[in-house]
């Protein structure tokens, strides 16, 4: 009987701990948990990247700690990773100006011409991966010095300095325009 009891008591608790489990976004698995630049971050939330009727990108937010607002994530500090795995071949180019026209789309003037030297700086390690293939791994980090871009795991072009331009990159999913409604909400676990 006490044995019964022990292994009902085992199982309960069991089933009542949560369990961390990997997010499916389009057949992508982000992780719930990741490290990087030596510091652990969670995933906010994740999405599909859509236009018209193609699935462009799976993309997940990893942040220090969750927020649950567009200005939480735009303020947040420390480290944090914009994770995109392509769901289409594309080709730098397209990568680089659809990423570039989300930032002019969230960025004023004044702080578009703070930021442009080190936006050409980016599109420059965009343009260094060539293609990219579908189920290209594309990390963009905020070191907590700098923007890293990687491609499968390799660092691609110079790190660009500046927190004002990872808040800048953040804005073309967290901004006023976002590039994608309910990607946004996807990404602030609002869906």
């Amino acid at each position: 009987m006490l044995k019964r009891i022990l292994a009902t008591l085992a199982l309960s608790m069991a089933l009542a701990t949560p369990t961390l489990a990997a997010v499916d976004v389009s057949g992508v698995k982000f992780e719930d948990k990741v490290s990087a630049s030596g510091t652990e971050l969670v995933l906010n939330g994740a999405g599909l990247r859509k236009k018209v009727f193609f699935k462009v990108y799976a993309i997940g937010l990893y942040l220090p700690a969750k927020a649950d607002n567009a200005s939480a994530v735009l303020g947040a500090k420390g480290v944090k990773r914009i994770h995109i795995v392509t769901l289409r071949d594309l080709s730098a180019e397209q990568l680089s100006e659809a990423l570039e026209k989300g930032v002019e789309d969230n960025t004023s003037a004044a702080d578009m011409a703070k930021i442009k030297p080190r936006l050409e700086e980016f599109r420059a390690n965009l343009l260094a991966m060539g293609k990219v293939p579908e189920k290209s791994d594309i990390k963009i980090e905020w070191t907590g010095s700098a923007t890293r871009v990687l491609m499968n795991d390799a660092a691609k072009g110079k790190d660009i300095q500046g927190d004002d331009f990872y808040t800048a990159l953040l804005r073309i999913w967290f901004g006023d325009k976002p590039v994608q409604a309910d990607l946004k909400d996807a990404l602030i676990g609002k869906k």
